[in-house]
């Protein structure tokens, strides 16, 4: 799995938003593993009136269509990089089944 972090964007606070380790993080702290659109946001509009440009939101931080591209493929490589050990597929396979329990409707 790929570590080495990569640079998103510096929020106006002055903290880095990297990708590291298949993990959206904020000066290092993971937030999320995931985008939404920002379309399916339930807080859309809130959102976008503090920031306009929005596109999309790893946890609690705004991306722009730019941000949130270089963020969706620096989490798509190391979503793609195969690593067969026992545990890594322990992991994957845990993954897959509370997607799609949190997709039946378990909380």
């Amino acid at each position: 799995m790929n570590t080495l972090p990569v640079y998103v964007k510096t929020t106006a606070d002055g903290r880095k938003v990297e990708v590291i380790g298949g993990q959206v993080c904020l000066d290092g702290v993971p937030e999320t593993d995931a985008l939404v659109v920002l379309d399916e946001h339930p807080n859309r509009q809130a959102i976008l009136r503090v920031c306009p440009k929005a596109t999309h939101m790893a946890g609690r931080l705004p991306l722009t269509m730019a941000e949130s591209s270089v963020a969706q493929a620096a989490l798509r490589r190391v979503n793609d990089a195969f690593d067969g050990t026992p545990h890594a597929a322990g992991e994957r396979l845990r993954r897959v089944l509370w997607q799609k329990a949190f997709a039946d409707g378990a909380e």
